[in-house]
């Protein structure tokens, strides 16, 4: 076999290498993106804060989601946004007037349907710690509860049911001359930023897909006018 004939039989391997990384990085965003997801712009230690809990439908059988409850983090203050179709009940401790948690639930025929999601909103002052933790309940409409409690695996690794998380910022809100918005309608709102370890692990595997599959290419064409 020929210099020339070696150098063009690496090329479909390389074609080959960069499918396959394209395809983990495919299969890893539906789990990524699957799970309730809370986020915010103004995490702040001890500081108010607006928290948007992503939620999407997983129902294999075409139920709706008629319900999720939350439970806070030893929150001494909660507000929830007016949000069409659904009511809002926060479960107050009737003696310190912390709230323990918040419950949405869907009117008769309404709820999130398949292939969709929705983004539920509180007004909170966060606790004064690294983390917050927000363990929900998904219900659907035909009996299915779903508990997104579970904490990350040793080693750094993501359970099937991870507890909705944020990461506190250090420091007072109030010394950077900054206030929390306030909550914007349920029609003006966007998407929360997703989780930046799923979204970067997403990224750097398709990027180096490409960058494979550009070199082979390359490689092949200038082999090719050798």
């Amino acid at each position: 076999m020929s210099i020339r004939t070696r150098r063009m039989s690496r090329f479909p391997i390389a074609v080959a290498a960069a499918g396959a990384l394209y395809l983990g990085s495919a299969a890893y965003l539906p789990a990524a993106w699957a799970h309730v997801h809370a986020s915010s712009d103004t995490a702040v230690r001890g500081a108010m804060a607006i928290v948007t809990f992503q939620v999407p439908n997983e129902s294999n059988t075409g139920a709706l989601t008629t319900a999720l409850s939350v439970g806070l983090p030893d929150v001494a203050s909660a507000r929830t946004e007016s949000m069409p179709g659904w009511t809002a009940r926060l479960d107050r401790d009737a003696a310190s007037g912390g709230v323990h948690s918040v419950t949405w639930t869907a009117a008769p025929g309404a709820g999130i349907g398949v292939d969709q999601f929705a983004l539920f909103r509180i007004s909170v002052k966060l606790p004064d710690a690294e983390t917050a933790s927000f363990p929900a309940t998904q219900t659907y409409s035909d009996g299915t509860v779903v508990k997104w409690d579970q904490p990350p695996q040793p080693g750094g690794g993501e359970p099937e049911y991870p507890v909705p998380t944020l990461t506190l910022a250090a420091g007072p809100l109030a010394s950077h001359g900054h206030h929390p918005p306030s909550a914007a309608p349920a029609d003006q709102a966007t998407a929360p930023a997703q989780p930046k370890s799923s979204d970067n692990t997403a990224r750097v595997l398709g990027g180096a897909a490409l960058v494979v599959a550009a070199l082979g290419i390359g490689l092949a064409l200038i082999r090719r006018r050798a």
